[in-house]
């Protein structure tokens, strides 16, 4: 088991091949929901690792490795987050901040209220791996909401988010680990219950929010690495 979302099967899936200087053993190396071993929707493609021998042992990751962790994690509902109240006090943002950009808001809410914002993956994020590294497209959104002195919550508007991001990968105490660096950022306006507005005049609010919260709560995840066989 990985941790509480997801188990990884490193099974043989092949007898292994026994040659005069060498062992080959082929692993599965399918990632899958913690409890619920669900067929994944990639097809593993057979791949060779490259002939070295100055080291005892040399271990590869297929793309599909990476692949169904992304399935996986998807399916469990890693890529939603909540970012509380609390947090978006901390780093001085309410709705008079968006008021400011947006008029409507500054109508609707006449005194400061906290916000809290909802981010989800909308579908699986696409891996693609590179030397030492893969990169990740998550196409996502994000709703941001005022909450109100009851401690009810009234829906502002959503965003669209396409992010491009890059992991790169280094293997420490016997895990996998890797390092989360976000590449480029696109919004675009979903939903709005505050009429329209430029959208380019939020990007470097809610970029923040992503950089300084969300990176490093992945990171921090990341650190802890994927156990290996």
């Amino acid at each position: 088991q990985i941790d509480d979302l997801a188990e990884v099967d490193y099974s043989l899936s092949s007898l292994p091949a026994v040659f005069q200087p060498f062992i080959d053993l082929d692993l599965k190396g399918i990632v899958f929901p913690a409890g619920n071993y669900t067929d994944s929707p990639y097809v593993p493609a057979s791949f060779t690792i490259p002939d070295q021998s100055d080291s005892m042992l040399y271990l590869a990751f297929s793309e599909y490795f990476f692949q169904t962790s992304s399935f996986a994690y998807y399916t469990a509902g890693a890529f939603n987050v909540t970012i509380a109240e609390e947090t978006c006090s901390y780093f001085n943002i309410n709705t008079e901040i968006f008021g400011t950009i947006i008029p409507e808001v500054a109508k609707y809410s006449v005194t400061p209220n906290p916000v809290m914002l909802k981010l989800m993956a909308t579908e699986i994020p696409i891996i693609s791996l590179e030397k030492d590294s893969f990169t990740v497209e998550i196409q996502g959104s994000m709703e941001v909401l005022a909450v109100l002195p009851d401690s009810t919550t009234q829906s502002l508007f959503t965003m669209n988010i396409a992010a491009n991001t890059s992991i790169s990968l280094n293997i420490f105490d016997q895990k996998l680990m890797g390092s989360l660096c976000l590449n480029r950022l696109q919004f675009s306006l979903a939903h709005s219950n505050v009429g329209s507005f430029e959208v380019l005049l939020l990007e470097n609010i809610l970029s923040y929010i992503l950089q300084t919260e969300v990176i490093p709560s992945a990171n921090a995840k990341l650190s802890k690495g994927f156990p290996l066989p």
